[in-house]
């Protein structure tokens, strides 16, 4: 017998997590077969996670599947949308929440909380080191619900519900006029490849790029 297909829909512009994902696959159940792909079209009657992506999920996507179910960094209701994490460490969160919650079809981040776990920074971790233990969080939620289900309880999010807008380019502009411990939260969650800190000085733009020594 053909065993059942789990997908994990990965964004096409924001496939960070994926090698952490792949990695991890070996140690989720074996009654499963995995499918990481960028393409909702090609997904239906199927269980299906959802991690780090940007785009809003189609109604007719949610309703041809079986469970759509989503991966969000914060501490829902509050810190929906884009860039949970990277929000919070601006605000000098370090405990930060997960949650693996249920699609729902007409708001985002909005469904019903399935597990919670969180993850802990120390205040000195960059980009990458932030990423992997943000997957790591995420993925144990994922081992855990393949373990158990279909055994699980969902229940409605309840409190005072945040947003978050999408983080542009131009978000990671260092101010030439202030310290750099003042800003080193900002450093830190900036990507040195796909969105680096910068700064404008004498009508030139130079990129900085941060690395541990």
């Amino acid at each position: 017998m053909e065993s059942k297909k789990i997908f994990f829909l990965l964004d096409p512009t924001n496939f960070w997590i994926e090698k952490f994902l792949e990695k991890s696959l070996k140690d989720f159940p074996k009654k499963y077969n995995y499918v990481i792909t960028k393409n909702q079209k090609i997904i239906k009657n199927s269980i299906v996670f959802v991690l780090s992506y940007t785009k809003i999920l189609k109604k007719n996507f949610i309703n041809r599947n079986k469970k759509i179910l989503i991966l969000h960094p914060s501490k829902l209701p509050k810190d929906k949308g884009f860039a949970p994490v990277q929000n919070q460490i601006l605000r000098n969160k370090r405990l930060i929440h997960c949650c693996l919650l249920e699609a729902h079809e007409k708001k985002v981040d909005s469904g019903d909380i399935i597990y919670r776990d969180t993850f802990l920074l120390s205040g000195h971790e960059l980009s990458e080191e932030i990423r992997k233990k943000q997957a790591i969080a995420q993925l144990k939620l994922i081992r855990k619900f393949l373990k158990n289900y279909p055994r699980f309880i969902a229940y409605k999010q309840k409190g005072i519900s945040t947003f978050n807008k999408r983080r542009k380019p131009e978000d990671s502009e260092l101010n030439i006029d202030r310290n750099i411990k003042s800003q080193f939260n900002l450093l830190r969650i900036c990507d040195n490849d796909f969105y680096p800190a910068f700064f404008r000085y004498k009508k030139n733009t130079y990129i900085i790029k941060l690395f541990k020594k």
